[in-house]
């Protein structure tokens, strides 16, 4: 890290956005195994607070691929740092007072905590929502075909195949999706949102 920078505070602190967009800044992190329904949950969930005039962004694991992590593959030490600027992107959409959606698998627990971490240290809400779904029920969904190419070897380091996945032990929020709906997931996170003030 440069050691010849300086932090520039802005003119508007963080009680001025909240006051004048009527919202507190949020991240709201989906993880789970690929198909397990993250990024449609995320996109329904984006739609949904938009139609409530709420500023909300949608961050989408394959998406970010595309430009800001565009140089990370899917070893382990690449995985770890596409979520880490992941963390820290997230973080500043929650600092402007958005409500931040990511969507990302996301698989391992101490990633996952260093993105919490990152937010509480800036006084920022974290909400891990697990969105579960059997490796059974997501190999059979496979609507872009990995899992079974991860299956036949032509995928290497595969979440939930040939690479690990470790769950949330105490999400703020535990979906099911083999169990219910994509609407019923959306009013299950609007409700939390809603409950814990996020919203209203």
């Amino acid at each position: 890290m440069s050691t010849n920078i300086t932090f520039h505070p802005g003119s508007v602190d963080a009680q001025e956005r909240v006051s004048l967009l009527k919202q507190k800044g949020v991240t709201v992190w989906l993880t789970g195994l690929s198909a397990s329904g993250k990024s449609t949950i995320a996109c329904a969930l984006e739609q949904h607070l938009l139609h409530l005039h709420k500023f909300t962004y949608r961050l989408d694991g394959d998406n970010v691929r595309f430009g800001l992590n565009r140089d990370l593959g899917f070893d382990e030490k690449s995985r770890v740092e596409n979520i880490r600027r992941i963390g820290e992107v997230s973080k500043l959409f929650a600092d402007s007072a958005c409500i931040a959606i990511t969507a990302f698998i996301s698989p391992y627990k101490a990633d996952r905590q260093v993105a919490r971490a990152l937010h509480e240290k800036g006084g920022l809400a974290f909400i891990e929502v697990f969105v579960d779904a059997p490796l059974s029920v997501v190999e059979q969904r496979d609507p872009k075909g990995l899992y079974k190419a991860a299956r036949a070897g032509e995928i290497k380091e595969f979440t939930g195949i040939s690479a690990p996945y470790e769950p949330p032990e105490n999400p703020d929020i535990h979906i099911r999706t083999d169990e219910c709906d994509v609407t019923t997931a959306v009013e299950v996170i609007v409700e939390y949102l809603t409950k814990h003030n996020y919203i209203s």
